[in-house]
């Protein structure tokens, strides 16, 4: 079976399936757009309205097509390098650009027969707002040009050290708002990337992703900034990411601060059967705002639920409602595979840094715990027993437990959270 674009080409079924497919129309758009942003906004609005005319084989496509149209002016004008570097279409050449987004609530409402309802936002998180400006790292990686989202916080009163958020798989940079308030109302300059292949940051078609490669990744944008030594401060996955920059670059990291970091435990070796790429892709392809809620619910928040939770559900959702989906679905899985296949927790043992780890006692995170045994999810995911453990491996390691927190406990509970991170921020020298 064949499929109409608004081109006029006739797709494949199969084509239509691919993670990330344009046609010659949109590469025009885009070409032009690199000389004129108001050829861009312009190709782009005449783009959606087509789309928006169209029954396309991406389900509910002519629904989004009107909300992003109202984007296209804000989000795609202002930020064309954004959306080269999404499509591939051409490098970046500005060194660091500000890249203003449209207001989130500027994001319309997309009516959903599956009772998904939400905003839309494009492959890179256009239209999505965050806590302070983003800026662009512009770089080149396995022979792609990429770029780096951050945001780069100073202090109004500098205490002369640099602290570096690392957000979770679930998550972006956006989701440590309060973290980077309370971090520099106490002196802290605070930096803030989203990682590639996530959230504001370049969702390539092809890239090998590891920890180390991420951990590369960031240390150069560190060093653009000017940034030699800093605290590395890294949550869920984040946390994953935070232990392997420590053991690459450990004379430039003065502290490890480990919030419920994931890979305390070997999923594989514990029997959590292996999925490949394209398992995760279709599963990644299933996701609603419905499905993340549930799963934050129960696995995030120990079955608690609160309005303040809601914007980061809908900050995932609408990459998954807009045209972005299955680009957004392939770096997922991509990133998947390297959680799952690339442990940390046999190398703990050689972090030489003083290490603080904060650990919601009612988190149960386990990836691939879906797709396991009842026999083999019984075991793995025990927090209170995978914190205590990573204290005893890591020489110089200060646990502290919040009895009834889950995985997110920055967000659950903000007050106690930001207690004990200033307070084991407070007790580190930085000339050791």
């Amino acid at each position: 079976m064949q499929y109409a674009c608004h081109c006029g080409r006739a797709w494949p079924r199969s084509a239509l399936r691919a993670p990330l497919r344009g046609c010659d129309e949109r590469r025009r758009i885009v070409a032009a757009g690199s000389q004129s942003p108001r050829v861009l906004a312009a190709g782009f609005r005449t783009y959606f309205n087509r789309m928006q005319k169209m029954s396309m084989s991406f389900r509910r496509f002519s629904s989004l097509a009107t909300s992003l149209a109202t984007l296209s002016a804000a989000a795609f004008c202002i930020a064309p390098a954004a959306i080269r570097a999404a499509s591939a279409a051409s490098p970046l050449t500005a060194s660091a650009v500000v890249s203003p987004v449209a207001s989130a609530s500027a994001a319309r409402e997309a009516p959903r027969p599956d009772g998904n309802a939400g905003p839309v936002y494009g492959p890179e998180l256009e239209g999505f707002d965050y806590p302070a400006p983003v800026e662009q790292y512009p770089f080149t990686s396995q022979g792609a040009a990429l770029h780096m989202a951050y945001m780069d916080v100073k202090p109004t009163h500098a205490n002369g050290r640099t602290a570096v958020l690392l957000h979770g798989k679930n998550f972006c940079a956006a989701t440590w708002e309060t973290t980077i308030h309370r971090l520099s109302d106490a002196g802290y300059r605070v930096i803030a990337p989203d990682q590639i292949g996530f959230c504001k940051s370049s969702k390539p078609e092809h890239y090998q992703y590891s920890f180390q490669q991420l951990a590369r990744n960031t240390h150069a944008l560190l060093e653009s900034l000017g940034v030699k030594d800093a605290t590395i401060i890294g949550h869920s996955t984040g946390g994953m990411l935070a232990v392997r920059y420590a053991l690459m670059y450990p004379r430039e990291t003065q502290q490890l601060v480990l919030v419920n970091p994931i890979g305390l435990e070997d999923w594989k070796a514990k029997g959590v059967p292996s999925l490949s790429v394209d398992q995760w892709y279709q599963r990644e392809l299933k996701t609603t705002a419905d499905g993340i809620r549930r799963y934050e619910q129960s696995t995030y928040y120990a079955g608690q639920w609160r309005a303040a939770y809601e914007p980061w559900v809908q900050m995932l959702a609408g990459m998954y409602r807009g045209p972005g989906k299955q680009i957004v679905a392939w770096n997922s899985a991509l990133l998947y595979d390297m959680i799952y296949t690339q442990p940390v927790v046999y190398e703990l043992g050689q972090l030489q840094m003083p290490t603080l780890l904060l650990i919601g006692q009612k988190d149960t995170t386990a990836i691939g715990k879906d797709a396991a045994s009842p026999e083999v999810r019984a075991k793995i995911g025990h927090y209170p027993e995978l914190g205590k453990a990573a204290a005893k491996a890591i020489p110089h390691a200060t646990l502290v437990e919040f009895a009834d927190l889950g995985h997110a406990p920055q967000m659950q509970d903000p007050e106690a959270f930001h207690k004990a991170l200033l307070d084991g921020l407070a007790a580190v020298q930085v000339n050791r």
